[in-house]
């Protein structure tokens, strides 16, 4: 199986045909219809036992325009890209500009200097293998709007999270109010640029027009494939991605890849002589982006049987070289090291996390796996217009694909997989 997935190139068929026949799908929009009714007909067309969907109630968030300029002393256009969730400035807003670098000196400013102003922070990510830089930097989207609130700002603009230095912005989800407030990204070359004329020690205004929409009530669906177990059906391994994406670029690698990574591995899986002695689900999870919707549906929908699921990981960063397996149940990490070992991939640690969309699993106990991807360049792409399919490597998606299918069949086929106090 895993040499296989090496000579296959069905993980790139199915990444090409979703972000070319789908393109961007942004939750709740007709592009997210689309996706969902793509990927239906992807998994009613494999050799799963049953595929079914179920719907999720979300908030739609839409972008319509986003400009932003310096009128003075250095008049000139700045790229930017509206947070998800941000506000609209409601025609054009012009203020002036004052800089933090970081929230912790901004949270300390006295709001009477920022009562008026466009806040600016620009807090650099640092580049790391696994993206450790990625968390405590990506907080700022959340946390920026209640201060700059709290202190009288008319708008905020954060230097975008990401390891680039092109002129891409990237985008995110910020924090739903009852009350938006406009906020949005630079890109890193418009944040240093901003960032010298404020270092000049002059007055700086910014003319921003950043117009949304959102209203309150909309559906997408999580789409879910089950490979039913031989012996212990109840039993259930659950692997994911999720199906949508921002809509910027094509969501090749958030989460095109783990989309064409997870369902090719379940494929292989399916094509087996026999099945597995669990159950193997795969859940295309919908809004992941703005905030987990599908995810925390499924939990809640699914309460009364997760203590049946025994294992559970999600694809959700990029098509990098899995270099790392990591998990907890030591029968699954030796046997799986023998497979492994043969693709490069290094035996890990108990995992902290078994993706974004696992969390809510997590949560209540269920334990997870992570198959650990080379990251070192994911954050150049991620949510923003750059996120395109010729960023995937096809022969590292393979190995991808591979590591995937071995680990998947482990979980579901070694007698010893079983929920432990110590996952």
């Amino acid at each position: 199986m895993r040499d296989k997935a090496l000579a296959s190139s069905r993980g790139w068929a199915i990444v090409e045909s979703l972000t070319t026949e789908v393109g961007p799908r942004l939750a709740g929009t007709e592009a997210d219809i689309r996706a969902v009714a793509w990927a239906q007909e992807l998994l009613q067309s494999s050799n799963f036992d049953r595929v079914w969907t179920e719907p999720v109630s979300i908030p739609v968030w839409r972008r319509h325009h986003e400009q932003a300029r310096v009128v003075s002393p250095y008049p000139q256009p700045l790229r930017i890209t509206a947070l998800g969730y941000s506000g609209s400035t409601d025609g054009e807003m012009t203020a002036e500009v004052i800089g933090f670098p970081s929230m912790k000196a901004f949270k300390q400013a006295d709001a009477d200097t920022v009562a008026g102003k466009i806040v600016f922070i620009n807090r650099k990510m640092e580049r790391h293998k696994q993206g450790a830089g990625y968390p405590p930097v990506s907080r700022m989207r959340y946390t920026v709007v209640p201060a700059a609130k709290e202190k009288g700002a008319k708008a905020a603009l954060i230097r975008s999270v990401g390891t680039d230095s092109h002129r891409f912005p990237h985008t995110g989800a910020s924090v739903r109010s009852d009350n938006p407030f406009p906020t949005a990204a630079l890109s890193a070359p418009d944040a240093d640029q901003l960032q010298r004329m404020l270092d000049r020690g002059v007055p700086v205004r910014l003319a921003l027009d950043i117009r949304v929409s959102e209203r309150a009530e909309g559906i997408t669906h999580n789409v879910i494939a089950q490979l039913n177990g031989r012996e212990n059906p109840e039993e259930i391994v659950l692997i994911g991605a999720h199906l949508d994406s921002w809509d910027l670029g094509t969501g090749a690698l958030d989460d095109g890849a783990g989309v064409a990574i997870t369902t090719a591995a379940a494929e292989l899986i399916s094509q087996l002589e026999q099945r597995p002695r669990r159950s193997i689900r795969l859940v295309l999870f919908g809004n992941e982006e703005q905030g987990l919707w599908g995810a925390k549906a499924y939990a809640k929908q699914h309460a009364d049987e997760l203590a049946r699921h025994v294992i559970a990981s999600e694809s959700d960063f990029g098509a990098g070289l899995v270099w790392r397996f990591d998990s907890a149940n030591p029968d699954l990490m030796s046997t799986a090291m023998t497979a492994l070992a043969a693709l490069n991939i290094e035996q890990g640690k108990k995992p902290s996390s078994g993706g974004p969309d696992i969390g809510p699993l997590q949560q209540q106990g269920v334990p997870v796996f992570r198959l650990q991807q080379d990251g070192s360049d994911y954050f150049d792409y991620h949510h923003t217009a750059d996120d395109t399919l010729d960023k995937i490597d096809p022969e590292k998606l393979q190995q991808n694909i591979a590591a995937w299918s071995v680990v998947t069949w482990l979980a579901a086929e070694l007698p010893s997989v079983k929920r432990t106090a110590n996952e």
